[in-house]
């Protein structure tokens, strides 16, 4: 038996621990890109970035970052058929280009993947601080709201990617079932001026080409973590077929549900309010209260289950990257320890967790105080830009 084909043995000789095989089927893995990407979150906060520049061509913004995106998952594919690897672009590059361009390549991911959980603290925490003030006149501050989700990400991470992926499940189908809703509730009312199809045409957008240029580049932001399918090769079934279709299957379909879902909120809205939309805006409130008022608890319930499940997802896609990392040599050896009963890379989700806690707090002390609000929200900002500057040059 080659070195290749070994098997990994503890010091007494005993075969080491691995993480679960055959974990993995084809709904789990496109459920692990799909979740990650936030429909719901997704739908609800990140158009309205895109709107000052695209307006009323938003929904052709994102039809055209659906196809831009499946051309590049193609690559993905290809590489994920090659080299089946927990390490996901770690591993790609590292066979590409060689140690040193991976060792970069596993820092970028590390950033974007791990200053997921911290953001998602800081705005599950913010925006049911603000809810539960506005509902039923009660402040409990967001630090202490998003310990509960975080508590929650790391005892599921520690369990097993069975039950991570069972919860994302349900989270993911609670939110798509209430975006749909939402959005089948608007089209059937016939929006603001009766539907039409000129959002999904560039001729719709107030600034041109450019504003559609500006506005792709806010698109693509619903979209990160795509490939995290990818991070379960080494529990896949059938990694080289599974991981390969569940990366293609997830773009196109929550790309699909992006599409429509933002032609439906520029119908329900009208040409006037969707360009004057900013970051600030909360455009899904508005369209709750003017065709559906008993949706408010509803659409504010598929929010908080967008976030935990990205941030459950986007845990345990770092675990498993740092824990191949450990198990090369690149990071200290305790990554790459494996659970003895429950398969999974126990030291890694601990640090993760420890990681995503203490960088939320830091955080939010620094942008305001972890009282207010608006410091959470603060931890969501900060941080998401970071990971988006980490993502790119990955």
């Amino acid at each position: 038996m080659t070195s290749a084909q070994a098997v990994p043995t503890a010091a007494n000789g005993a075969a080491a621990p691995r993480l679960r095989r055959n974990a993995v089927g084809l709904t789990g893995a496109v459920i692990m890109s799909a979740a990650i990407m936030g429909p719901a979150v997704s739908t609800f906060f990140n158009p309205q970035f895109s709107t000052p520049f695209s307006g009323e061509a938003t929904p052709f913004v994102y039809l055209v970052c659906v196809i831009a995106l499946l051309i590049a998952a193609s690559g993905i594919v290809e590489m994920a058929r090659e080299f089946p690897s927990a390490g996901a672009f770690y591993t790609y590059v590292t066979r590409g280009l060689g140690p040193r361009a991976g060792f970069v390549t596993g820092g970028l991911i590390f950033v974007a993947y791990a200053l997921l959980p911290p953001a998602e603290v800081g705005l599950i925490g913010s925006y049911l601080q603000s809810t539960f003030r506005a509902e039923f006149d009660v402040n409990i501050p967001w630090w202490l709201i998003g310990m509960v989700p975080a508590g929650l990400m790391i005892f599921l991470a520690f369990e097993g990617i069975r039950s991570s992926l069972r919860t994302a499940l349900v989270l993911f189908t609670i939110e798509v079932c209430i975006v749909l809703l939402m959005a089948f509730i608007v089209v059937g009312n016939g929006g603001h001026d009766g539907l039409s199809l000129h959002p999904l045409s560039p001729a719709a957008s107030p600034n041109g080409f450019s504003g559609l240029t500006t506005g792709f580049v806010f698109a693509a932001l619903s979209f990160v973590g795509f490939e995290a399918a990818a991070t379960l090769a080494a529990e896949s079934r059938d990694p080289r077929r599974i991981v390969p279709r569940a990366v293609l299957l997830s773009v196109a379909g929550v790309g699909l549900l992006y599409v429509f879902c933002i032609w439906a909120e520029v119908n329900g809205l009208g040409a006037k309010a969707t360009n004057a939309l900013d970051g600030a805006s909360t455009p899904w409130n508005d369209l709750a209260a003017t065709y559906a008022s008993w949706m408010k608890w509803p659409v504010i319930v598929a929010s908080v289950s967008s976030m935990f499940a990205v941030m459950i997802n986007s845990a345990n896609g770092i675990v498993r990257i740092l824990n191949t990392m450990g198990r090369e040599g690149l990071l200290p050896k305790a990554f790459a320890f494996i659970h003895p009963r429950h398969l999974t890379p126990s030291h890694a989700v601990l640090a993760t967790g420890a990681f995503a806690i203490g960088l939320a707090l830091v955080v939010g002390a620094i942008a305001g105080g972890l009282g207010e609000p608006l410091a959470g929200a603060s931890v969501y900002g900060y941080l998401g830009f970071l990971l988006t500057l980490a993502i790119l040059p990955v």
